[in-house]
């Protein structure tokens, strides 16, 4: 018989779906399907849940949660299955055959990681050793600001939940290797547009103008510079610009630009002030100009911040499934992730899935190149696994 907890032979449970998870893997990133539209992801994912002999109850729209276990929802396990908006480079057979369209961040792996999870839980489930309830939750459009954990909150679910758990690729870490950190491990992320108008004219008359262009120059440099000195430096508060667009000939000072970009922040009450002092600063920095500034502010997504207690349960969890020496500190990241959202509410912990090849390339994530050792869906089934059987040990 299995004995189920920390010492549970999660490598020979996981072992009859090994190689069908990561066919699975293979399939969803040769159709990826980007946010709110992962009707086909959505679709294999309840086929496959439901021939394990599980539920699903299917978000609106897209994506799905599924309960196991005999009592009340106790441990949530999440993935986002969404893909990004981005040409796919890998060189893979199984290249993504949707133009314009790939799994470059390695959502693909998250999902598959899950599912392998979700068989082997469901395996414990049916021979009546899973000692609590876990709900697995497969989350579409974390790409997609403010993010599709909301949808997840808002469908209930995380009611009853106690604890949540989810990974993240780290193409830096090699496979086999799980990276933690208590308090912030990622950043706010908000979207940011600067529209200016003015009068426009030539540019041998400058001074008759509204110099949109100057403005904008003015803009781009100052306020991020602002910003460091009117905020605690110790929030990593960065504002950096993406694109900046104004004017079509060189002798011509148009009538509106715009500079777009991201303002992110590791700290949660730093990121509620910023916003209105980004706003005052660009009206403050071009009212010398004469131009007329429009300061679009979209807020996405908070601070992911990982409880204490939480990330020493899964380092030992991790430690005990995988052996010494598997779990590293990660640093802090200033990139966005929705999980947020769902650990404002519920305690729970963010980790870090090695994806490198021993050896191998260090590739970089949202970009088309993206490539992960698929080691990585097993070490991240296991890793699942672990940490949602030692938190129901603990309950």
């Amino acid at each position: 018989m299995v004995s189920v907890g920390p010492s549970t032979d999660l490598v020979s449970l996981l072992a009859p779906y090994a190689d069908e998870i990561v066919d699975f893997r293979r399939d969803l990133h040769a159709y990826p399907e980007t946010g709110h539209r992962e009707v086909r992801t959505t679709a294999r994912l309840a086929d496959r849940l439901e021939r394990a002999g599980l539920t699903p109850t299917f978000l609106p729209g897209t994506g799905l949660m599924c309960d196991l276990g005999p009592e009340a929802p106790a441990v949530l396990l999440r993935a986002d299955i969404d893909a990004l908006q981005l040409p796919d480079e890998s060189g893979l057979a199984f290249a993504s055959t949707n133009p314009g369209v790939s799994h470059a961040c390695g959502h693909d792996i998250h999902t598959s990681a899950l599912l392998g999870a979700g068989l082997v839980l469901a395996e414990l489930h049916h021979r009546g050793l899973l000692p609590g309830r876990v709900r697995l939750v497969f989350q579409p459009a974390e790409e997609v600001m403010p993010g599709g954990s909301l949808d997840v909150i808002a469908a209930g679910g995380i009611d009853g939940v106690d604890r949540a758990f989810a990974l993240h690729c780290d193409p830096s870490t090699d496979v086999g290797l799980v990276s933690l950190r208590p308090g912030a491990i990622t950043s706010a992320a908000d979207h940011v547009l600067v529209r200016l108008h003015g009068s426009g004219g030539h540019t041998s008359r400058p001074h008759l103008t509204e110099d949109v262009v100057f403005a904008l120059a003015q803009v781009a440099t100052q306020v991020p510079a602002i910003l460091t000195r009117r905020l605690d430096p110790r929030a990593g508060v960065a504002l950096v610009w993406g694109r900046m667009t104004a004017g079509a000939a060189a002798n011509a000072i148009p009538r509106t630009g715009e500079l777009e970009g991201t303002l992110r922040c590791l700290d949660q009450e730093v990121w509620s002030a910023a916003g209105a002092l980004l706003t005052e600063a660009v009206h403050e920095v071009v009212r010398p100009y004469g131009v007329r500034a429009e300061v679009l502010h979209t807020r996405g997504v908070p601070p992911t911040v990982n409880d204490p207690e939480a990330v020493l349960l899964a380092e030992q969890a991790v430690l005990d499934e995988l052996g010494e020496g598997a779990v590293r500190l990660t640093e802090q990241s200033l990139g966005g992730e929705d999980f947020a959202w769902i650990l404002e509410k519920v305690p729970g912990v963010m980790m870090r899935l090695g994806t490198r090849s021993p050896g191998g390339r260090t590739y970089d994530l949202h970009q088309g190149d993206f490539v992960a050792d698929e080691r990585a869906i097993g070490v991240g089934a296991r890793v699942l696994c672990a940490v949602a059987l030692r938190q129901l040990a603990c309950l």
